[in-house]
């Protein structure tokens, strides 16, 4: 009897324990040393559709060589090492002039065909694949998202246009904090990893403002956008991206957006995973002003819109060093940056002529002393180059 006890007492804590890891996944898959091999290897933990490469990649033409480059952070004179080292560096690339300057992979589970988990970076190329489909005719900036997501009617989205969620000017309520785990942003993770769905999360949304009238940094924002540009195209975000920018740019490798459990949808605001070249291929499209070999991809005047935001102008509840454009965050200089959490950073200067990407695996999702020490470290690479007269 006793002994039938014990092994139900062990059955309930097991299953206690398994409901346990299985309501927190996010937090554990996120987390240091586990998130280093989570953000290469996230399509063995959730459902995913492939985004596939062209026949023919489009070779990247290189000229490596070493960046001597230090950078004054914290008190210090630091180097490149001392930035991978203190940021947690995972994969990095640096294009100069269109070529393949440096590449590096200090995290353990990277390397050139790794494909990187980019989080909140997905945003600034679904802002690319809108200015496309605004191209093609099948968006409209002023266009209601409704239009596009019937289902929101009657919601807080109900109002708001396709041009306010590239502002994240929806006006619907959504809490981007990730150290509190009951935030949005909390609740929509655990929706995606655990089973939820965010159309349902979308509907019960309260409206925080009038559309259009306050910046609210916002994933569902994106979500939502991802889903009229589905609606709108007629095809998925992963088919979407592999006709429109995966083969245009010659992408080396297949990607693939991550899906949510139940029901299956892809995140427009958080599931590209792809390698470090392609993103740098992607940063080297913006930087050419949507161009690839004379070939207008992504409209000018679409790129010229990422940059139009002044770097400081979105309150004291965000870092001064950026203002946000069209999924993009600007920095003075005429940069731009597509960011994700726990260090992502696709860093596109067009006058310059300098790409950088920066994978990384931050113990938090949120750090503002590792941001402002990666764009301290990278604006100081920027210059370097700049002023290199090498020939690289």
């Amino acid at each position: 009897m006793r002994r039938g006890v014990m092994v139900a007492g062990a059955l309930v804590a097991g299953a206690a324990g398994a409901a346990w890891l299985w309501r927190n996944q996010a937090e554990i898959l996120t987390r240091r040393p586990v998130n280093e091999w989570t953000f290469t290897h996230i399509s063995t933990v959730l459902p995913h559709e492939p985004v596939p490469r062209p026949p023919i990649p489009r070779p990247l033409p290189l000229r490596p060589r070493e960046l001597t480059f230090t950078y004054e952070y914290g008190g210090a004179r630091r180097t490149l090492a001392d930035l991978h080292r203190r940021t947690f560096t995972t994969g990095f690339a640096v294009l100069h002039r269109g070529a393949l300057v440096h590449e590096s992979y200090p995290g353990r589970f990277a390397s050139p065909r790794a494909r990187f988990q980019l989080f909140s970076l997905t945003k600034s190329v679904t802002s690319i694949l809108v200015g496309i489909a605004v191209e093609e005719g099948a968006l409209a900036l002023g266009e209601p998202a409704v239009t596009c997501c019937p289902e929101l009617a009657g919601s807080a989205y109900d109002g708001a246009t396709i041009d306010d969620l590239l502002q994240m000017s929806s006006g619907a309520a959504f809490s981007e904090d990730y150290d509190d785990p009951d935030s949005s942003i909390g609740q929509f993770e655990r929706a995606v990893t655990a089973g939820g769905s965010l159309l349902d999360m979308a509907r019960s949304m309260p409206r925080a403002a009038p559309p259009g009238t306050r910046f609210n940094y916002s994933t569902m924002d994106s979500q939502v956008l991802g889903w009229a540009l589905e609606a709108a195209t007629g095809m998925s975000l992963a088919t979407y991206t592999a006709s429109r920018l995966w083969a245009p740019i010659g992408a080396e490798y297949d990607a693939y957006h991550l899906l949510t459990r139940r029901p299956r949808v892809a995140l427009g605001g958080a599931s590209l995973n792809a390698t470090v070249r392609d993103a740098a291929r992607v940063g080297l499209l913006m930087a050419r002003g949507g161009e690839v070999d004379g070939v207008q991809v992504v409209p000018r005047k679409w790129v010229d819109r990422a940059r139009a935001s002044t770097p400081g102008s979105l309150g004291a509840d965000y870092p001064g060093h950026y203002g946000y454009a069209d999924h993009w965050w600007t920095l003075d200089g005429g940069a731009f940056t597509g960011l994700g959490m726990h260090g992502q950073i696709l860093w596109v200067d067009p006058d310059a002529d300098v790409v950088v990407v920066k994978t990384s695996a931050w113990p938090t999702g949120d750090d503002p002393d590792l941001d402002e020490e990666t764009v301290t470290a990278l604006s100081a690479l920027v210059a370097y180059l700049a002023s290199s007269h090498s020939g690289a």
